[in-house]
């Protein structure tokens, strides 16, 4: 998974053009402040002539200080400091000769010595390029503690995003095995039909779901419609003994959760009240807006809680001699990727309804995608149930697991 490329802020997108746009402002300010300064002490219009050679040697010198210092930010701070007080000093000394010799060329009949012109202009001139080196170091520290902290950020949305996918890829491998155990059943009864209508509805449900990014969204209406080619594959399996029933409000269907949020809430309500119970079970799902926030239900008719007033977190896989195996996921994957994707803002809540049966209520922020594409309809809070028998009956006598 490749690194994301830094986007430092606006005004250092460009770190060449922001660095010169730094240089002329900055010596140009010193240019304006010096001008005025002679102005005011009464100095010769001629005096701008020193002022901008004294300029153009401060701009000079920073130039040659910043390629140094490039060389230097990076080594430990012993090096790193020690040399630029060395350095600064030689570059202070350096530009204060010169703005020196320029002054005593400029007036050669002056009362002052060069030494003592040199050591009067060296507190200035150190002034100056200190405060240019400062400003430098600062600049630079700033842009590599932003670009660490991007960096760290990007990596830890990565490896959230690597987490999600891993959330995902679990429950894939369990619904295989239960849906193979299944196929497998068919073909030692030589019910070859139905084998291959099981085989072609799972097929194009792992079609669904190699479409969808691992760690991506879906609107709930791709959900919705993953979820029935999966139901479509049980059916096969349960015919009437297994009824859904979808409330969808046209608003909710277009909002947005992490792909495969809510099939294993349907796979454990398929293990605990459809399968136990001779009449089988109604599995409902209910979406609706609750101010900004959609509020999904997934619930079913079935015995409810045990009597220990816990239920399993996950159907088990049935291996080849009818023994079940707890995968270890399910409940406690869909919260981990509730919590992965949305940190405390989000509601799971189990419950066993006073009528009997099981509900989890799964609420989220309500967000849509930049570009929806139309999704289909899926009615206006219409209550529909859907349960054609696919099977001769004779098919469901036998256990094929779950």
């Amino acid at each position: 998974m490749a690194v994301l490329p830094f986007q430092p802020t606006p005004f250092f997108a460009q770190k060449n053009r922001a660095f010169w746009n730094l240089q002329f402002a900055g010596w140009g300010g010193v240019l304006l402040l010096r001008s005025i300064s002679a102005f005011a002490n009464g100095q010769d219009l001629d005096f701008l002539l020193v002022i901008l050679i004294a300029t153009i040697t401060g701009l000079s010198i920073s130039l040659v200080l910043s390629v140094i210092y490039r060389q230097l930010i990076n080594r430990k701070p012993l090096v790193t400091w020690g040399a630029t007080a060395v350095i600064l000093l030689l570059a202070v000394s350096l530009y204060t000769f010169i703005d020196s010799w320029v002054l005593d060329l400029y007036r050669p009949d002056s009362d002052a010595g060069f030494a003592q012109r040199f050591l009067g202009l060296f507190s200035y001139d150190l002034v100056l390029l200190g405060a240019w080196s400062a400003l430098y170091y600062a600049i630079n520290f700033f842009l590599q503690v932003e670009e660490q902290a991007d960096r760290l950020e990007r990596l830890e949305a990565q490896a959230t995003s690597a987490q999600l996918a891993m959330l995902r890829y679990q429950l894939n491998p369990h619904f295989l095995f239960n849906t193979l155990n299944s196929i497998s059943t068919l073909v030692l009864l030589k019910q070859t039909e139905p084998a291959n209508a099981m085989l072609t509805r799972l097929s194009s449900f792992l079609r669904q779901t190699l479409v969808t990014e691992p760690g991506g969204k879906v609107t709930l209406s791709e959900e919705v419609e993953t979820l029935k080619l999966y139901l479509g594959i049980e059916k096969m399996r349960f015919e009437e003994r297994l009824r859904t029933e979808f409330t969808v409000d046209p608003e909710a269907a277009k909002a947005q959760l992490p792909a495969m949020l809510l099939q294993p809430l349907v796979e454990n309500a398929i293990k605990y009240a459809v399968s136990p119970q001779e009449e089988g079970a109604r599995i409902s799902l209910a979406a609706r807006l609750v101010g900004q926030r959609l509020r999904v239900t997934v619930s079913d008719t079935g015995p409810g809680l045990p009597t220990d007033g816990k239920r399993p977190s996950f159907p088990d896989v049935l291996t080849g001699n009818g023994h079940a195996v707890s995968t270890g996921v399910g409940l406690a994957n869909i919260r981990d990727r509730l919590a992965q994707a949305y940190g405390d803002d989000h509601l799971f809540e189990i419950r066993a309804p006073a009528a009997g049966g099981f509900a989890v209520t799964i609420e989220i922020p309500f967000e849509t995608a930049d570009e929806e594409a139309d999704a289909p309809p899926l009615g206006a809070s219409v209550q529909t149930e859907d349960n054609p028998p696919l099977l001769p009956a004779a098919a469901n006598r036998h256990p094929m697991g779950t």
